[in-house]
């Protein structure tokens, strides 16, 4: 798969890519004959873990270590497994926060929409 293929299919730019291979967070890609970069199911895997990932909060150090510790072999799995625990107990924290937030702005809209109608009485009032 060409860079522009995986670039339409996850939603990411060429930029980000060759970035997430620099750092080491993708595993090198290899290259067809003309050197161009040709994306594997396995590589396509890991972008889709990546995003994921990102899009969850978690930060490009820790899935650097992640990557890092999956690359030392099996002998890593279970500081794997506390990392991803790990986590998710600050991804569960950031959901009950939202939550918090957002029964905060139900509220807050729910007293609006009370004061609008009491305004719109109140204009009721003047146009009788």
């Amino acid at each position: 798969m060409t860079i522009a293929e995986v670039v339409k299919k996850y939603g990411l730019t060429a930029d980000t890519l060759r970035y997430y291979e620099r750092i080491g967070l993708l595993p090198t890609v290899n290259r067809n004959g003309s050197g161009n970069r040709d994306y594997t199911e396995e590589d396509c895997r890991w972008v889709h873990f990546i995003k994921c990932m990102r899009s969850a909060g978690l930060s490009i150090e820790v899935l650097i270590e992640y990557v890092s510790l999956f690359q030392s072999g099996n002998e890593t799995i279970v500081a794997r497994k506390e990392l991803l625990i790990e986590q998710r107990r600050h991804i569960f924290e950031k959901i009950e926060e939202l939550q918090e937030t957002l029964s905060y702005l139900d509220t807050k809209i729910d007293g609006y929409e009370g004061h609008m109608l009491k305004f719109e009485e109140e204009l009721k009032k003047f146009d009788e």
